[in-house]
């Protein structure tokens, strides 16, 4: 279980999150929405103990993970965050041999079978095993989105922080892989990603943690977040929602409003 108590983040002199408190059990998926800047990535970057919090506190299994040594918390925690990454001469399948990093002491790497066997694995679950070979820079956008999935899964950690993991992917790729981490879930892990399209959240998160305002605007199942209000208060716009005939919830922005109210920020997360 990963928790937050009283967590506050800010940007600057920005307040991005106040006193937010809240857990993320093992078995489920967690989609965190919100309009751009509101800190959604900050908060994952907290969460993965990139950044220490402004006031507060985030614990996994009770741990302060601020306090944990960098490769025992990478042993709990991936953190999907590629672009702070620079491998472009790197094979594709060295990129996901480094998800192995934190099960080795840094004097004694040296790949052995159990590491060979889950980086096939995880190469497969992205069906990208048939590229290993190629350069990570010689890939398609979508093509290293699916190869940083690949890098978390080889990590074997029981928590993970995903930002925005379906970027750059078409609707069917997308819709694999979003498949594949609610699959995750169901087998134990604690799934956190942040999401830009309601919908996916919609069809594949158990809970969705809705930011806006400062605050945590709520926690909890798609059916009883993603209503009319709510929605409004955090985009800034009116929505629609609709359900299918095969019961799945969408969400559509009703035209007339979007010119009518505040236009999104525009500006990218913290």
């Amino acid at each position: 279980m990963i928790r937050a108590r009283e967590l506050s983040l800010r940007v600057g002199s920005r307040l991005l999150i106040a006193n937010a408190a809240f857990e993320a059990r093992a078995g489920e998926m967690i989609a965190v929405l919100g309009r751009n800047g509101v800190g959604k990535t900050t908060l994952l970057r907290t969460l993965a103990g990139v950044r220490a919090p402004d006031a507060g506190s985030v614990t996994i299994e009770e741990r302060d993970i601020t306090a944990m040594p960098a490769a025992h918390r990478a042993r709990q925690i991936a953190h999907l965050a590629g672009d702070d990454l620079f491998i472009d001469r790197l094979t594709v399948r060295d990129v996901v041999a480094m998800g192995r990093y934190p099960h080795h002491s840094w004097w004694e790497w040296r790949e052995d079978a159990s590491d060979h066997a889950v980086i096939e694995r995880s190469l497969q679950a992205v069906h990208m095993e048939a590229l290993a070979a190629r350069r990570f820079d010689t890939l398609s956008s979508g093509e290293r989105q699916r190869v940083w999935l690949a890098l978390a899964f080889a990590q074997e950690a029981p928590v993970l922080l995903l930002d925005e993991p379906t970027s750059h992917m078409d609707v069917r790729i997308a819709h694999d892989i979003l498949a594949m981490l609610r699959g995750q879930a169901r087998s134990g892990k604690t799934i956190i990603c942040v999401l830009h399209d309601v919908n996916e959240a919609a069809e594949f998160a158990d809970r969705i943690l809705l930011l806006g305002s400062g605050r945590i605007l709520a926690l909890d199942t798609p059916a009883r977040v993603l209503s009319s209000s709510l929605l409004e208060t955090a985009y800034g716009i009116r929505m629609e929602l609709v359900k299918t005939q095969s019961g799945t919830l969408r969400v559509f922005p009703v035209p007339p409003e979007i010119h009518q109210r505040s236009p999104l920020s525009g500006m990218p997360d913290p």
